[in-house]
This record gives C-alpha cells, sequence and structure tokens, in this order.
C-alpha cells in the first residue's frame, strides 16, 4: 500500500506517535507486535524503528504486554476516556460562571510550572494573567484527565466568579475560537470525502485516512468547548464531530479487514 503525502499534520507522525494513535482508537487499546509493526510501515516507519518504539515506550511504562499483545497503560491510556469525551461532549448547562484556577505554591521548579502549563491547557483554561487560569464553568468532571487535574490542584486553589464587561469578547480573546473555526471548515469537507472513499473500499487510502483522523481528533480535542453563547453563530464544533464520529466505525470497519489480511499474511509465513 503507497503511502499518502502528510497534508494534515503538522509534523510527521512518528513511530511512537502511530502506535498510540492507533491503539487508543480501539476498546480494548491492544494488539499483537507484528501488527503494530506493519501498521508502522505504512507510514514509513522501518520494522526496526517500530519495535524500537515499543520497547521504549513499554519501558516508559506507556504500554504492558497482556497474553502476548501490547496495551496501552499509564498517562497513555488515560487519555482515552478524555477522547472519547472530545468527540461526544455532554456539557452542562451555563449560568454565566467561570472557574478559576490561581497559582497558590511557592517556589516552583520550572518543571512544575510547565507541568502546570500542560495541565491547564489538558483542562481547557486559558491564562488570563500570570498564575491565573479561567475557562466558563460548563464542563462536567468527565471532560478532566485526571492527571491533568492532579497537577492543577497540587499548584492552584479553585475560585467562581464571573467576569464584568462582555463575557463573549473575553472567550475570543482568551480561547481564539474564530481562529479554531477556520481549520475546522477545512477539515470538515475532507473528513466527509475521505469516510466515502472508504465506504466504496478505497483501502489504499487508509494511511491517508489515518492521518486525517488524527488530525481531526487533534482538533476536535482541542475545541474549547465554550457555551454557545460565546460562540460564532455558524459554529462548525458540532458538524465536525458528527462528521468524525460517521468516519471512525467506518475507518475501523476498514481497518479490521485490514488486520484480518495481516494476520492471515502472518499465519501463512514461514
Amino acid at each position: 500500500m503507497m503511502r499518502e503525502r502528510n497534508a494534515w499534520l503538522e509534523r510527521p507522525l512518528s513511530a511512537r506517535s502511530v502506535i498510540a494513535s492507533f491503539l487508543l482508537g480501539m476498546h480494548p487499546p491492544r494488539a499483537r507486535a507484528a501488527v503494530l509493526v506493519r501498521w508502522c510501515a505504512l507510514f514509513g516507519v522501518a520494522d526496526g524503528t517500530a519495535r524500537v518504539a515499543l520497547t521504549r515506550m513499554v519501558q516508559r511504562g506507556e504500554l504492558v504486554v497482556v497474553d502476548g499483545r501490547y496495551e496501552l497503560a499509564g498517562r497513555v491510556r488515560g487519555r482515552q476516556q478524555a477522547q472519547d469525551f472530545a468527540v461526544a461532549p455532554r456539557l452542562g448547562t451555563w449560568n454565566g460562571a467561570w472557574r478559576i484556577g490561581v497559582v497558590t505554591a511557592d517556589g516552583r521548579t520550572a518543571g512544575e510550572r510547565a507541568a502546570l502549563r500542560d495541565a491547564m491547557r489538558a483542562l481547557r483554561h486559558a491564562e488570563q494573567s500570570g498564575g491565573v487560569w479561567v475557562r466558563p464553568d460548563n464542563l462536567p468532571a468527565a471532560a478532566e484527565p485526571a492527571d491533568a487535574r492532579s497537577v492543577a490542584d497540587a499548584q492552584c486553589r479553585w475560585w467562581r466568579g464571573q467576569p464584568e464587561g462582555d463575557p463573549g469578547e473575553l472567550g475570543d480573546a482568551l480561547f481564539g475560537p474564530r481562529q479554531w473555526q477556520v481549520r475546522a471548515q477545512r477539515l470538515l469537507p475532507a473528513l466527509r470525502a475521505i469516510t466515502a472513499d472508504i465506504v466504496a473500499g478505497a483501502h489504499e487510502r487508509l494511511a491517508g485516512a489515518f492521518e486525517l483522523g488524527a488530525a481531526t481528533l487533534g482538533h476536535v480535542r482541542a475545541d474549547p468547548l465554550l457555551p454557545a453563547a460565546l460562540l460564532p453563530g455558524d459554529w462548525a464544533g458540532d458538524s465536525l464531530r458528527r462528521a468524525y464520529r460517521d468516519f471512525q466505525p467506518r475507518f475501523s470497519a476498514a481497518t479490521a479487514q485490514w488486520l484480518r489480511a495481516q494476520g492471515a499474511a502472518l499465519a501463512a509465513a514461514p
């Protein structure tokens, strides 16, 4: 199968990213080493490079071996719940309140400060000013990766309040929903088109479909999930998520067919 040029991702997928992204789309997230190596080959990753990535992911606690198969573990597996929520979010009603995280930890190291920035972004908060992180208070606990919340809780105290002035202007300034919208409107027709190709049996596009799906999923996960009152009137978030939910089972079915073919090839190998 010829590998398509990556036109959607900001950088080429590493062997680790290919493996993690592939397994995150599976329930349970596990596969045989030989299958993962062959999958990586679709993206130009050499067999030896893929096997080294598997070994290193095990060493870092990102994979464990279960019944002869590699299964996601640790923080990487913890992303699956947050990823599933991003694809089909169930938002709470919004009464105008904002959630405010104020850094109270003293003597933080550079590593701790960096960890907090990563955690707050995972929690979909934006930095209002140094040490003050905010967002509209409309997300349930299911939207929060547990490891990110733990990091934030260790360094911050939480408050609720309401800003003076126009909350829509504040949302635009902090979260940039219109910039998010521009890329969403580019991804949407491309995802619909490649879904139609997969349904039509164009399995030679499997690698390209995976990359487009990964780009779409990454963008969906970056959706700040603002209340409707703070969004542009033509918001594409729901449409993009519906298109991804339509794409995913069709891509999974095509991948399952590919996996069966790989299993047969492996069984027939001397």
